[in-house]
């Protein structure tokens, strides 16, 4: 397919929200795919709620992600502007085309007028405006602006019965004319409404192909009456399907984070995140679930959209961001997890190589029982203790009677090697349980519970080389007093 140029329009009025995100990976990936164009542009006709920190953040985000874009913000282009707020000149010219062919009109309905007008209308079941400014002379236009009202500009709808959508997800999806009644395409105060705007810009922009969330769909067909009234052709739409929680209601707060900044925050991974995101609404060809990038870009496709709602399930995003943090490289890793050390006050001050290669051996021995980096603290935090307090359960085992055999027999078979490699402790360990004729459990229980306090974690030949001889014989004596 050639010539597809798509693009990802949000409004800067917060962060990047995982539905946003999904959406701007879907429109990335259709682009990548057909070797087209992806355009990032802001809607930032909410001149309260909008801001240039949302912004930036949103951008962020999506470079977090590992998804460029070819036009836009901070890119450029022939296209542009690709700010809302720095088009308004674009839209005149078009409204006033729209004017002076009479496919729009001057409407001075007062709120106060509006309200009462739908609240008549409510006893019949039919809420849309009544077209009264429809055919207004230029006397009685003249009238109403010298009482100082100033006029939105309405859209007038056409009597046509049905338009139909032919839509690239949800298949055709036809909507009655009579109840969309003539809207607003320009407010008062000369900024124009989402419908106007996004159709001039989708036109002059040069989109092929709208791919949005599904809550868009309503607005769709005003949209095409806009492309048709200004004999525009029209691109074609895919809307995919909501992001629900697993309790099945639209995703929210309550279901935990909902922007990307704060799945970054807790230590999840880009390609985590990308990975689950492709995977909410899309199914690939098999039961594989686990895809990079380039990965998705080869396989992705609209006519595996589901119609159905996706559910938001943060068990699967786990699991992958698990899988993920296995299969980096440990320096990334140990990279990724010092601002959470730090945070947790593990550790202070700048990063030494030495203190680095430790990181590593400290990030080798947990990484495998970690599913985020926000988990590192209660897994690391045997490593950055002196001494350990032991609970009822651990000071039971402590007190078996071939405890301190097997302590004195480590310390002294650890004392004896010149570096703590984990080969060298592995096959200390191993020696331990055969030369003083005991059973496992009666060897590694005690020893995980002197050096850990607890009865699971690490293997016991990562955790000695991390701690070291003397720290090691530390715990071991101080576990011995009970």
């Amino acid at each position: 397919m050639s010539n597809v140029r798509v693009r990802f329009a949000p409004s800067p009025t917060g962060p990047l929200h995982i539905g946003g995100a999904r959406s701007a990976l879907f429109n990335w990936l259709y682009a990548r795919r057909n070797n087209g164009s992806f355009i990032v542009r802001i809607e930032d006709t909410d001149l309260e709620r909008s801001s240039r920190a949302s912004e930036e953040n949103i951008l962020a985000a999506l470079r977090w992600l590992g998804l460029d874009w070819d036009e836009g913000v901070e890119v450029g282009g022939e296209n542009g502007p690709y700010r809302q707020t720095e088009r308004l000149q674009l839209y005149n010219e078009y409204l006033q085309v729209l004017l002076k062919n009479g496919d729009a009109y001057y409407c001075y309905c007062t709120e106060e007028e509006l309200a009462a007008e739908r609240e008549a209308l409510l006893a019949s079941g039919e809420i849309r405006y009544s077209g009264k400014c429809r055919d207004l002379s230029g006397d009685e236009r003249c009238r109403l602006e010298s009482e100082g009202r100033k006029p939105v500009v309405r859209f007038r709808v056409p009597e046509e019965k049905t338009i139909t959508v032919d839509d690239l997800v949800r298949g055709q999806v036809s909507f009655d004319c009579s109840g969309i009644g003539d809207f607003i395409i320009m407010k008062s105060d000369g900024i124009p409404t989402y419908n106007f705007a996004v159709t001039v810009d989708d036109y002059s922009m040069g989109i092929t192909h709208v791919i949005r969330a599904e809550e868009h769909l309503s607005n769709t067909p005003r949209q095409i009456l806009i492309y048709r009234a200004l004999g525009w052709n029209v691109p074609r739409f895919a809307h995919v399907s909501l992001i629900l929680g697993k309790d099945r209601t639209k995703m929210s707060k309550r279901h935990g984070a909902t922007s990307i900044e704060q799945y970054q925050s807790q230590g999840y991974l880009p390609e985590a995140l990308v990975n689950f995101l492709a995977l909410l609404g899309w199914s690939p060809g098999g039961e594989e679930e686990v895809f990079t990038l380039e990965d998705l870009k080869g396989q992705f496709s609209l006519d595996r959209v589901a119609k159905s709602p996706a559910v938001f399930d943060l068990e699967k995003l786990n699991w992958l961001n698990g899988y993920y943090i296995r299969n980096s490289s440990l320096d990334r890793i140990t990279e990724l997890a010092i601002p959470f050390l730090r945070e947790a006050r593990y550790i202070t001050g700048e990063v030494s190589e030495e203190t680095f290669q430790w990181l590593k051996k400290v990030m080798a021995a947990v990484r495998e029982r970690i599913e985020s980096f926000s988990e590192l603290p209660q897994h690391v935090d045997i490593f950055f203790s002196e001494m350990l307090d032991y609970d009822d359960a651990a000071q039971e085992i402590l007190r078996q009677e071939q405890v301190p055999i097997v302590f004195n027999f480590l310390r002294d078979k650890l004392s004896a090697l010149e570096d703590l490699e984990e080969s060298s402790v592995k096959k200390v360990l191993r020696a331990l349980s055969k030369e003083l004729g005991l059973g496992g459990k009666k060897v590694y229980m005690p020893l995980r519970v002197a050096l850990t306090g607890r009865t699971h974690g690490p293997e016991l030949y990562q955790v000695i080389p991390i701690l070291g001889k003397e720290l090691t014989a530390a715990r071991l004596a101080h576990a011995l007093q009970f």
